[in-house]
């Protein structure tokens, strides 16, 4: 197979794919925004929670 038999066969295969809208497009990244922020959030959260409680264990520890 040479590059511009292969290069045709792209152009086919891409032009049997459904696009999503503008819409769909801006909904889904929207989505997808506030999915990793929410979790973002959880972990930042998680991560707070478990230091300060390492800290509280550790500064006990030693007394």
């Amino acid at each position: 197979m040479n590059a511009i038999s292969f290069l045709k066969e792209v152009k086919e295969e891409l032009l049997k794919v459904t696009w999503p809208s503008r819409g769909q497009t801006i909904r889904y990244t929207i989505l997808v925004v506030a999915v990793a922020v929410a979790v973002g959030l959880f972990l930042g959260g998680l991560d707070y929670i478990l230091t300060s409680l390492t800290a509280y264990l550790v500064g006990n520890n030693g007394q």
